[in-house]
């Protein structure tokens, strides 16, 4: 019997008058054998008691599931002043600042910024551009002859992807051109490619005739088939690329008829494609919104090999310094250096008959130096970096590489800006590591030191525009990732007998709609947050088109249509997250309604204490996943948690383990009411994914938890060591 309802019983019995316990008293009395006396834990339990759960939820939750030994023993009110005194002391986000404050920490660089920060230092002395023009494709130029000599025109082809058959090229203005060209003719394709995410990609050029493909790197092309030998036809080549970035790019194809002797010989047929696979994705010939016409420099591209950023808080952090790290940034060094050192008189824009020969390259130097310390260099920090080094008697690239190995290798480098007080050239640092995810470029710096980052309004019009880079861009969608959990490659591997025709293609594809879509949203003139809920259309190809029965030419490219859109809504019923969330054979609602509980609304949940394997179907044939999903989880230690995951999760139900839509589970009518108690204590219910949306978009917990994810993302420290306001 609890030990309230003794002193009660004891109390009447003697006539004394019944005192009612405090939220402490009966935490010390029923609690703290388990959750430690000020929420720390024990042996039993060693999770602290901390959490964002309101107070309204954190009773809730007390109620029914505690103490362990007789759960659902004590009333609504002392469930409430439990909760109340737990929330004050020790478990709320505010608690704890009390107790253990959160601080602004002293971070390195992540790998991200590092690399980026030395593709950016480069580049500026190359003047690389990240703007992304608006036209798609490659600038393609046909020659009548085998050598690219005497070109006959000049157009935009939207992809490399042409089979010529045993006649000269023709189509739109080349028709008028065809009497030109003979049996030998030649083509270049120019421009640029852009990244859309960081990785190796897989480059491809297919011919069964002379090709070459250059990607990055002008001097030197990465696939060679401009000798062919045999009947080889696909010429290949990996890169490390960082995403966001745009790189040259350029296609040589010739058409030759040399070592035939024939007089007359017999018309041979010609074809030329230029082929990708991406991050994530599968062979495909390089799509048009992927090319463009404009012109675009070199970039260097770090290839070292990092140990990975911690990533325990749910955002990556540049807070642990090993061993490790610190040899990584001297490989890193060392190649970046060398890099500089056999182009130095390239990026210095001189020459050994230069007059100006060594003022350039000090000058170039302290640039170098400006822009990888973030703020001009003082006269006691040239001399240690740049002076000595250029006052030494080493050749000229022994000299160049020395100077940016140190500069390199410097803590003003690795290490980011310093807590207090921020001067102007800080906040270009700031903006540049939370929106690029690099350091400021010169344009950044000169604001800075002309007063232009001073107010909020001048900070705020720069924020604008530097969203429009196309590092931003790529940020931005590697956060959506984070915010739906789809930021790492997820096994969507399935049951290829339940599920046919469902592979690797499918895959990507359903990769490639939802990126597409994340854009269409966040890019349009109409961009609202709320939208990634609530929007009712999907981009789909041929490909997706028919594995999700909807019509659709088998070749077309991605578009965006209205896709059952009396039954999907934005990012929750997006075919891809659905499949992501999903076993390979059967839906799970759990996995779906921790990624809504925790990804989207914001909810603290704490792991099970052991693993478990779900329930077989086979086990209970008779039963829906939603039936066995509420027999496993039951239990009063389950539902501490699954009172929460369950009802979010089965409200997706309706969509089974690829994301198609379904009436019927295991031949029961599918049931998709959910609901979700708020914050402030209030029920909400849901039937079903549009309903849930809508409660979503609409929702100050969602909004808040979307708000504090991206500022994790992009500042990556705890917003809490900000202030509560």
């Amino acid at each position: 019997m609890p030990r309230f309802l003794v002193l009660m019983i004891l109390a009447m019995a003697l006539g004394a008058p019944v005192r009612a316990e405090t939220g402490q008293e009966i935490y010390t009395n029923q609690c703290a054998r388990c959750h430690g006396k000020n929420g720390e834990g024990s042996k039993k339990y060693s999770k602290a008691l901390v959490g964002e759960k309101s107070v309204a939820q954190l009773a809730d939750v007390i109620q029914k599931t505690m103490p362990e030994n007789d759960p659902g023993s004590l009333s609504k009110d002392d469930a409430a002043k439990v909760a109340q005194f737990c929330y004050d002391s020790f478990y709320s986000p505010a608690a704890q600042d009390k107790n253990n404050p959160v601080r602004v920490e002293l971070a390195r660089l992540t790998i991200a910024q590092y690399k980026n920060a030395l593709a950016d230092i480069i580049g500026q002395f190359r003047g690389n551009t990240t703007k992304w023009e608006p036209k798609r494709g490659l600038k393609a130029e046909y020659y009548k002859d085998r050598s690219h000599r005497t070109r006959v025109l000049e157009r935009l082809d939207e992809t490399v992807k042409f089979d010529f058959g045993t006649v000269p090229p023709k189509g739109g203005e080349l028709d008028a051109k065809t009497k030109e060209f003979d049996k030998e003719f030649s083509i270049r394709w120019s421009g640029s490619i852009l990244a859309p995410t960081t990785g190796e990609y897989t480059f491809t050029i297919r011919s069964d005739q002379s090709v070459r493909l250059w990607v990055n790197d002008p001097r030197k092309p990465v696939a060679d088939g401009y000798v062919r030998s045999g009947n080889d036809k696909d010429y290949t080549a990996k890169l490390f690329l960082l995403g966001g970035r745009v790189y040259p790019i350029r296609v040589d194809f010739s058409k030759a008829l040399q070592g035939v002797k024939d007089k007359e010989p017999k018309p041979v047929p010609a074809m030329v494609e230029l082929l990708w696979v991406p991050p994530h994705g599968v062979l495909e010939t390089i799509p048009a919104r992927n090319l463009s016409p404009q012109f675009s420099t070199e970039t260097y591209v770090d290839n070292t090999k990092f140990p990975p950023d911690d990533r325990s808080y749910g955002w990556e952090r540049g807070t642990t310094v090993s061993k490790a790290w610190d040899q990584a940034t001297t490989e890193g060094a060392l190649d970046a250096a060398g890099y500089v050192s056999t182009r130095i008189e390239e990026l210095a824009k001189t020459n050994e008959t230069d007059p100006k020969r060594n003022e350039k390259l000090r000058a170039f130097f302290l640039q170098f130096a400006k822009l990888a310390f973030r703020k001009p260099i003082t006269d006691d920090v040239e001399k240690m970096y740049i002076g000595k080094v250029l006052e030494s008697k080493l050749d000229l690239r022994a000299t160049a590489k020395r100077a940016a190995l140190l500069i390199l290798k410097s803590p003003r480098f690795l290490y980011r800006e310093a807590v207090g007080e921020a001067n102007q050239y800080d906040v270009a640092a700031r903006l540049a590591f939370a929106l690029w995810d690099s350091t400021p470029s010169q344009e950044l710096l000169t604001l800075a030191a002309n007063g232009g980052l001073k107010t909020a309004e001048q900070i705020r019009a720069q924020a604008t525009k530097m969203l429009e880079d196309t590092r931003a861009k790529a940020k931005l969608r590697g956060f959506l990732h984070h915010w739906l959990k789809t930021d790492f490659a997820h096994d969507a591997t399935k049951d290829t007998k339940k599920f046919p025709g469902f592979d690797a293609s499918i895959v990507a594809d359903l990769r490639t709609s939802l990126d597409l879509f994340l854009d269409d949203v966040v890019w349009s003139e109409k961009s609202d947050f709320r939208q990634l809920l609530l929007d009712d259309e999907l981009f789909l190809n041929g490909r997706l088109a028919a594995h999700y029965k909807y019509e659709m030419p088998a070749d077309a490219p991605f578009q965006k249509v209205a896709f059952e859109r009396d039954r999907r809504t934005g990012v929750l019923t997006h075919p891809f997250l659905l499949a992501t969330f999903a076993y390979t054979s059967e839906t799970s609602p759990i996995h779906r309604g921790v990624f809504l509980a925790r990804g989207i609304i914001g909810t603290g949940l704490k792991p099970p204490n052991e693993a478990f394997t779900p329930l077989a179907p086979d086990l209970h044939p008779t039963l829906s996943t939603r039936e066995r999903v509420e027999l496993q989880t039951k239990g009063p230690n389950c539902q501490t948690c699954h009172n929460v995951i369950n009802p979010l999760g089965f409200t997706l139900e309706n969509f089974d383990a690829i994301g198609r839509y379904r009436d019927k589970d295991n031949n029961k009518p599918v049931n998709a009411v959910g609901s979700y108690q708020t914050r402030t204590g209030e029920t909400q219910k849901f039937n079903g994914p549009k309903e849930l949306a809508k409660f979503l978009a609409d929702s100050p917990e969602v909004h808040q938890a979307f708000a504090e994810q991206m500022f994790h993302h992009l500042v990556q420290q705890s917003i809490r060591a900000y202030g509560t306001n």
